[in-house]
Protein backbone atom coordinates (compact mmCIF):
# COMPACT_ATOMS: atom_id res chain seq x y z
CA UNK A 1 0.00 0.00 0.00
CA UNK A 2 2.97 2.30 0.64
CA UNK A 3 3.82 2.28 -3.09
CA UNK A 4 0.27 3.29 -3.98
CA UNK A 5 0.31 6.15 -1.46
CA UNK A 6 3.80 7.12 -2.65
CA UNK A 7 2.56 7.41 -6.23
CA UNK A 8 -0.36 9.55 -5.07
CA UNK A 9 2.08 11.83 -3.23
CA UNK A 10 4.00 12.20 -6.51
CA UNK A 11 0.67 12.99 -8.21
CA UNK A 12 2.01 14.77 -11.30
CA UNK A 13 5.75 14.14 -10.96
CA UNK A 14 6.88 12.92 -14.36
CA UNK A 15 10.59 13.21 -13.51
CA UNK A 16 12.77 10.63 -11.85
CA UNK A 17 12.54 6.88 -11.89
CA UNK A 18 10.17 4.21 -10.55
CA UNK A 19 11.23 0.64 -9.81
CA UNK A 20 9.23 -2.31 -11.09
CA UNK A 21 7.84 -2.97 -7.62
CA UNK A 22 6.52 0.59 -7.27
CA UNK A 23 4.84 0.46 -10.68
CA UNK A 24 3.26 -2.99 -10.35
CA UNK A 25 2.08 -2.43 -6.77
CA UNK A 26 0.40 0.78 -7.90
CA UNK A 27 -1.31 -1.12 -10.74
CA UNK A 28 -2.35 -3.94 -8.37
CA UNK A 29 -4.03 -1.61 -5.88
CA UNK A 30 -5.59 0.39 -8.72
CA UNK A 31 -7.16 -2.80 -10.09
CA UNK A 32 -8.34 -3.94 -6.66
CA UNK A 33 -10.05 -0.61 -6.01
CA UNK A 34 -11.52 -0.62 -9.52
CA UNK A 35 -13.00 -4.11 -9.18
CA UNK A 36 -14.49 -3.35 -5.76
CA UNK A 37 -16.04 -0.12 -7.03
CA UNK A 38 -17.26 -1.85 -10.21
CA UNK A 39 -19.09 -4.41 -8.07
CA UNK A 40 -20.64 -1.62 -5.98
CA UNK A 41 -21.55 0.25 -9.17
CA UNK A 42 -23.12 -2.92 -10.57
CA UNK A 43 -25.20 -3.41 -7.44
CA UNK A 44 -26.36 0.22 -7.53
CA UNK A 45 -26.91 0.22 -11.27
CA UNK A 46 -24.59 3.19 -11.88
CA UNK A 47 -21.15 3.82 -13.31
CA UNK A 48 -20.19 6.91 -11.36
CA UNK A 49 -17.76 5.40 -8.81
CA UNK A 50 -15.51 3.70 -11.36
CA UNK A 51 -15.55 6.82 -13.52
CA UNK A 52 -14.48 9.02 -10.60
CA UNK A 53 -11.72 6.55 -9.68
CA UNK A 54 -10.45 6.35 -13.25
CA UNK A 55 -10.42 10.10 -13.75
CA UNK A 56 -8.90 10.71 -10.33
CA UNK A 57 -6.04 8.29 -10.92
CA UNK A 58 -5.40 9.12 -14.58
CA UNK A 59 -2.57 11.59 -13.95
CA UNK A 60 -0.84 9.45 -11.26
CA UNK A 61 -1.05 6.44 -13.61
CA UNK A 62 0.58 8.36 -16.43
CA UNK A 63 3.21 9.77 -14.07
CA UNK A 64 4.24 6.39 -12.62
CA UNK A 65 4.26 4.93 -16.14
CA UNK A 66 6.58 7.68 -17.35
CA UNK A 67 8.86 7.20 -14.33
CA UNK A 68 8.91 3.44 -14.99
CA UNK A 69 9.95 4.06 -18.59
CA UNK A 70 12.66 6.42 -17.33
CA UNK A 71 13.95 3.55 -15.19
CA UNK A 72 14.41 1.45 -18.33
CA UNK A 73 16.23 4.31 -20.08
CA UNK A 74 13.31 5.48 -22.25
CA UNK A 75 11.46 8.75 -22.51
CA UNK A 76 8.01 9.05 -20.99
CA UNK A 77 6.72 9.84 -24.46
CA UNK A 78 6.87 6.10 -25.16
CA UNK A 79 3.54 5.93 -23.31
CA UNK A 80 1.94 7.19 -26.53
CA UNK A 81 2.78 3.90 -28.23
CA UNK A 82 -0.07 2.46 -26.16
CA UNK A 83 -2.46 4.25 -28.51
CA UNK A 84 -1.60 1.72 -31.22
CA UNK A 85 -4.10 -1.14 -30.83
CA UNK A 86 -2.71 -4.41 -29.43
CA UNK A 87 0.91 -3.94 -30.57
CA UNK A 88 1.36 -0.78 -28.48
CA UNK A 89 0.09 -2.48 -25.33
CA UNK A 90 2.40 -5.45 -25.86
CA UNK A 91 5.42 -3.18 -26.36
CA UNK A 92 4.60 -1.19 -23.22
CA UNK A 93 4.15 -4.38 -21.21
CA UNK A 94 7.60 -5.54 -22.30
CA UNK A 95 9.11 -2.17 -21.35
CA UNK A 96 7.37 -2.20 -17.95
CA UNK A 97 8.68 -5.66 -17.00
CA UNK A 98 12.27 -4.93 -18.01
CA UNK A 99 14.90 -4.56 -15.30
CA UNK A 100 16.28 -1.20 -14.25
CA UNK A 101 19.20 0.26 -16.12
CA UNK A 102 22.22 1.66 -14.35
CA UNK A 103 22.44 5.39 -13.72
CA UNK A 104 21.08 7.28 -16.72
CA UNK A 105 19.96 10.79 -17.69
CA UNK A 106 16.83 10.44 -15.53
CA UNK A 107 18.73 9.88 -12.32
CA UNK A 108 20.60 7.28 -10.29
CA UNK A 109 19.43 3.69 -10.18
CA UNK A 110 16.72 3.45 -7.48
CA UNK A 111 17.91 -0.04 -6.56
CA UNK A 112 21.28 1.31 -5.52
Amino acid sequence: MEHFIGCLKKYADFSGRARRQEYWMFILFYLIFYVVLAVVDGLMGTWILTTVLSLGLLVPSLAVGARRLHDTGRSGWWLLIGLIPLIGSIVLLIFFVMDSHDDNEYGPNPKG
